[in-house]
């Protein structure tokens, strides 16, 4: 298929699939007058990239990871390990970010004079009880 329709098939760019040929997460071959060509299975490996940028990913990351996931057969001990590691680097961010947003609610009610233990919604608002 050309580059197009799995741009279509996706929901990805062709941008973003141009971008993956960089990375070398795709590796399209060409036709004779140099247009890339993509494979069935070059579907689902877009799907996995995507997945793994929503899971919080960096492109280098998911360079390395994607050709060691789809390896059947393998060892699934290392990129195993790998994700686990991503795993808890987003868990350290969560609590970083939960511990800016208590710094930031103690800076607000300070401010405001409200209670400390006054509930606000995620768009700071205050909620009423």
């Amino acid at each position: 298929m050309r580059i197009g329709e799995l741009a279509a098939r996706t929901g990805v760019t062709v941008r973003a699939l141009r971008y993956y040929e960089e990375l070398q997460i795709l590796r399209p071959h060409r036709g004779p007058g140099g247009q890339r060509r993509y494979r069935a299975a070059d579907v689902d490996r877009v799907v996995l990239v995507q997945e793994l940028y929503a899971a919080g990913l960096h492109s280098r990351r998911i360079a390395e990871l994607v050709p060691a996931l789809e390896r059947s057969g393998a060892d699934p001990s290392r990129p195993v390990a790998a994700l686990l590691d991503e795993r808890s680097r987003i868990l350290r961010e969560i609590r970083d970010r939960h511990r800016a947003l208590s710094v930031l609610d103690e800076i607000v009610a300070r401010v405001t004079g409200a209670d400390r233990d006054e509930s606000m919604h995620t768009d700071g608002t205050r909620m009423v009880r």
